[in-house]
């Protein structure tokens, strides 16, 4: 039985309460979209980290993906203090993401290493060539996006205290989530690993700072980020 039919009258103020309904509760505009919800920057909702630049420390960790700058589909920068011992570095500066996708920068046997986690289906490694000394240093990691369009490739290169000491590729790069339940992590890596190509987990150092620089503030024609850089960054966060 077709009650639409039998009862228009019905049918229409149902119709209009719904739509009452739906503007009180912002369901509208109806969004028919797929996969591109879960991207906010291309959803068009609100995000809750916005801008160019976030500033972490070490101990801070479980930070779910939203809460971190979105360094998909763009050129990005990871740059961080590093304290390493005489025993030497080993282990994660800060990681994304899990097993099924993300990233992680993280020294092995000494040497500083990128991974990139395309959906837990490859892997692309980048390493320096030198070892990272003790003591106190910066490591930095920036990826030059290729562009044109989602989930394209880019160019690695890492540096220790401003100097090239490695250089990459990442052919493919996921264009909206890495995981729904991983998260970001400074000086270890909670959750399913980025990559099982850890000596540790937990950096043998001290992590004193992580800083993501997006897009334009990304480049960096020293790569090193000067203590009056850093300060530049707070003030204009106060």
């Amino acid at each position: 039985m077709d009650l639409a039919k039998e009862h228009p009258d019905k049918l229409h103020a149902l119709q209009r309460q719904w739509l009452i309904e739906a503007a009180r509760y912002n369901v509208l505009p109806l969004d028919d979209r797929m996969i591109e919800r879960v991207n906010a920057e291309i959803a068009g909702r609100p995000q809750l980290v916005r801008g160019t630049r976030q500033l972490f420390f070490g101990g801070m960790g479980r930070i779910t993906e939203s809460s971190v700058v979105n360094i998909k589909n763009k050129s990005h920068a990871v740059t961080a203090e590093i304290s390493v011992p005489p025993s030497g570095a080993d282990g994660v500066v800060i990681a994304q993401g899990g097993i099924t996708g993300g990233w992680s920068l993280y020294a092995k046997n000494g040497k500083l290493k990128y991974c990139y986690n395309f959906f837990g289906l490859n892997r692309y490694y980048t390493e320096s060539q030198r070892t990272i000394p003790s003591g106190l240093h910066q490591v930095r990691m920036e990826f030059a996006y290729d562009g044109g369009g989602l989930a394209k490739g880019g160019t690695v290169t890492l540096f220790i205290d401003g100097v090239k000491v490695g250089e990459g590729r990442v052919e493919q790069t996921e264009p909206f989530m890495f995981s729904a339940d991983e998260t970001c992590d400074i000086g270890t890596e909670n959750g399913s690993p980025v990559t099982d190509d850890y000596s540790v987990r937990k950096f043998t150092g001290e992590v004193n700072w992580v800083e993501i620089d997006l897009g334009p503030d990304a480049a960096d024609a020293d790569h090193f980020i000067k203590p009056e850089e850093r300060l530049h960054l707070a003030m204009a966060i106060q």
